[in-house]
């Protein structure tokens, strides 16, 4: 049996639960969970926001841990090897996406806590070519939000080809943004990041921002026109997507990774007069995940992160619900 923590009703509170998960399959790991971050998906899935949430649910997609067992086809990971799974716990290893190193883009690919018991757990089980080994120099107590939100905003850097020379924007300095902006000073980039919060614009700067810019000044977004190359957006609300795209350059690009449910209310015009593009995309494939940390540990990037134990995992949730989470939240055996 896995002891482990779960929700059974949307928004309820996490109780201590037990599930028995079976025989361990030829191709799975099952990883002794050290450490576990709490991300905003773990809220919506709590909070069965997406539609999607079977209860009971067993949260936690940041996994940080030590393989304890190994399925007799597992060649690649061996028992004690620290490794971290993230949104994936498995892949239909046939389609095309599969076939071509984009797992993350498989259609029938298994969420960890969608359908299938996550990390808020003792151990966690997870097919082994959705689990990435940690290098050495990776701090592992903040490694875990590196395997959803600092793999969400890696990502576009390699899907997209950004160079060191880009000017590169970031809506919101928060959970994803706060790294983002790590990710692309050490890239190469002149990073801008727009945040609404007087506070935050010091913090943008010493994270590796070279210039701050008012998300609530017309004027100062007005002044930006022409910009950037890319701009990340990181939130999941509704803004002014149209002033936005006026701060991009002919052939820039508008990029979602936060999943603002709003429909986007978009001037066509701006996007073909200057060739402007909208897109979005997910977390990565598990080699994308192990290029981002050896990046990481090359450029010394790490989320900043608060800590709570696996058994005040009700407290942590609340504060992360609070808003006054900084910036991400990790459980810690």
């Amino acid at each position: 049996m896995i002891k482990a923590f779960a929700v059974h009703e949307p928004s309820g509170d996490l109780q201590p639960f037990e599930y028995d998960p079976g025989a361990l399959l030829p191709d799975q790991v099952e990883i002794e969970v050290k450490y576990c971050g709490i991300c905003h998906s773990d809220l919506s899935m709590i909070g069965n926001e997406w539609g999607m949430t079977q209860y009971p649910l067993v949260p936690g997609h940041e996994v940080v841990g030590a393989i304890a067992k190994v399925g007799e086809n597992v060649k690649n990971l061996s028992v004690g090897q620290i490794v971290g799974l993230g949104w994936h716990a498995g892949y239909c290893n046939e389609c095309p996406q599969c076939t071509t190193g984009d797992q993350n883009l498989c259609a029938t690919a298994q969420g960890t806590i969608v359908g299938h018991h996550g990390g808020f757990a003792e151990t966690v089980r997870a097919a082994a070519n959705s689990v990435v080994p940690i290098p050495d120099g990776i701090d592992l107590e903040a490694a875990g939000p590196l395997f959803c939100g600092g793999i969400t905003v890696f990502n576009p850097l390699v899907q997209y080809g950004i160079q060191p020379t880009s000017k590169v924007a970031v809506i919101g300095i928060g959970g994803l943004g706060h790294m983002a902006v790590q990710f692309l000073n050490a890239w190469g980039c002149e990073v801008t990041a727009f945040t609404s919060s007087e506070a935050k614009i010091t913090e943008a700067l010493e994270l590796g921002a070279h210039h701050t810019l008012n998300s609530r000044d017309p004027e100062a977004i007005a002044a930006a026109a022409g910009q950037f190359d890319l701009i990340i957006s990181t939130v999941n609300v509704k803004l002014d997507w149209n002033a936005y795209l006026s701060t991009l350059k002919p052939h820039g690009r508008l990029h979602f990774v936060g999943a603002a449910l709003d429909p986007l209310d978009i001037n066509v015009f701006a996007l073909i007069m200057q060739q402007r593009s909208i897109s979005g995309s997910p977390v990565g494939s598990p080699a994308t995940i192990a290029k981002m940390l050896e990046f990481a540990k090359l450029h010394k990037i790490q989320p900043k992160i608060e800590t709570f134990k696996f058994e005040d995992v009700n407290q942590a949730i609340a504060h992360l619900k609070s808003g006054e989470a900084h910036y991400r939240i990790v459980l810690c055996r």
